[in-house]
């Protein structure tokens, strides 16, 4: 019908087509490959030996696993798919499709250089104007580890499997010497169910030593906190001239616990926690992004469940890096970081810290909102200071700021982007992941900002 925009797949180009024709001037692609031009990559180029065939040149590698996880595609086959399918990943791999085997062995490989890259990219915001770094907001997420929970045992659960393996092995042993084996279903081997079982025991036997080296490990590391407890309350006796009322600190118990447990698949991530409730085998990925432009300036992941000892890591990292970008003025953290050892960290680094000590009510008289604290005794001490500071006006306009800067960032790289399960195993291998992460996450705010600022 003559109505209708004429199609024709058949019709060859006159002129050989131009991948810069295809996209658009400020199409994130295009600025994923500047700034990746721009950044000095000489520490992945020199790792190649140059023997062999011709490698595939690392900014363009990548330029494609950047825009990846900017874009929600982390699997190497589906990056390698896209290098065909999608025009944005043909424009950076100019035209060229990387196997997913040399995606994902670069993705290893270059882990911990990515860091260096990470950094850069910061340093190149904040000579764009870009990165204020003033106040930071703190916070953690769980992300799914690339396990399951149910390849996890615990120390409990393998003393009674171990029992129950054992005497099937036995019974089986016993079936396979008689010469009368009637006993036995159809289609069953019975060496092959015996080795199956021998196999499990040995896998067990593993698990329950690492399951033993961890429990030693924290009953050292309790058995120190212990000592120091009880140390203080010493002096605090001594001082006082009596006995303190109140139970005494309990001593720590060695050997491990019916609860420990450490996942076949993945033996570095833990059973954690999660906001939808229940438990889920994760890492509990931080990160510290700047409160006027949401990029991420510092990052790492932890085994632990909770936050609460995860403000001096992350006060160290600001710490070596502030040659570079500076040191913030302001540490903003919810009350899963409160704690007098967190707050004086954080004086200590000359930051003032804005940690929450409880939940704020939801709906709160609205008198509150418009009254200021009594005045603060001259003893108080810096939790009670930061206390009274939060009650004031300019104190909870400056924490609010707070849920609306960490939490839409993780709210848009799990819903946006979709990362909400790690491709890699290993705390190593996982920081590096979620470096990477965090370097789309920063790179898709600057390619918006960039407009803004100028």
């Amino acid at each position: 019908m003559s109505g209708f925009i004429l199609v024709d797949r058949k019709t060859a180009y006159l002129m050989p087509p131009s991948l810069e024709d295809w996209l658009n001037e400020d199409h994130l692609a295009r600025f994923i490959v500047k700034v990746i031009d721009q950044l000095d990559l000489s520490n992945l180029t020199r790792r190649y030996a140059g023997r062999g065939s011709k490698a595939y040149h690392p900014p363009m590698l990548l330029g494609i696993l950047v825009y990846g996880y900017a874009s929600g595609v982390f699997s190497s086959r589906r990056l390698e798919r896209a290098t065909y399918d999608s025009v944005a990943f043909r424009f950076i791999a100019a035209g060229s499709h990387p196997d997913h085997d040399t995606l994902a062995t670069f993705r290893r490989r270059f882990l911990v250089e990515v860091a260096d890259v990470f950094m850069q990219v910061l340093e190149l915001a904040k000579e764009m104007q870009l990165l204020k770094l003033s106040t930071i907001s703190l916070d953690g997420t769980k992300i799914h580890a690339n396990a399951s929970r149910h390849s996890a045992l615990s120390h409990g659960h393998i003393e009674k499997l171990d029992v129950q393996l054992k005497a099937e092995v036995q019974e089986l042993l016993a079936l396979a010497e008689q010469a009368d084996q009637a006993d036995v279903p159809d289609g069953a081997n019975l060496p092959e169910e015996i080795k199956r079982r021998e196999d499990r025991l040995a896998a067990m036997a593993v698990a329950t030593r690492k399951i033993a080296a961890r429990a030693e490990e924290r009953f050292q590391r309790e058995q120190a906190e212990y000592e120091e407890k009880m140390a203080r309350r010493a002096a605090k006796e001594k001082e006082a001239g009596k006995k303190l009322g109140g139970k005494a600190p309990k001593a720590p118990e060695p050997g491990p616990r019916a609860s420990d447990q450490v996942n076949l698949t993945d033996e570095q991530s833990r059973i954690m926690p999660v906001s939808a409730g229940g438990f889920e085998q994760c890492y509990n990925a931080q990160a510290a992004a700047d409160v006027a432009t949401l990029l991420i300036v510092a990052t790492h992941v932890t085994q632990a469940p909770n936050d609460k000892e995860q403000v001096a890591p992350m006060l160290a990292l600001l710490k070596a890096q502030s040659d570079v970008l500076g040191m913030p003025n302001c540490l903003l953290a919810d009350t899963g970081y409160s704690s007098e050892k967190n707050i004086l960290a954080c004086e200590t680094a000359q930051l003032t810290p804005l940690i929450a000590v409880g939940r704020d009510q939801h709906h709160p008289d609205w008198r509150e909102r418009h009254s200021e604290p009594g005045p603060l005794p001259p003893n108080a001490t810096a939790v009670q200071s930061m206390a009274h500071k939060l009650k004031t006006k300019a104190g909870r306009a400056q924490y609010a700021l707070r849920k609306q800067t960490i939490e839409p960032v993780f709210g848009i790289i799990k819903s946006v982007m979709g990362f909400r399960q790690l491709s890699l195993r290993g705390l190593a291998n996982v920081n590096g992941e979620w470096n990477l992460v965090c370097l789309a996450w920063n790179l898709k705010c600057m390619a918006v900002l960039r407009p803004k600022f100028g």
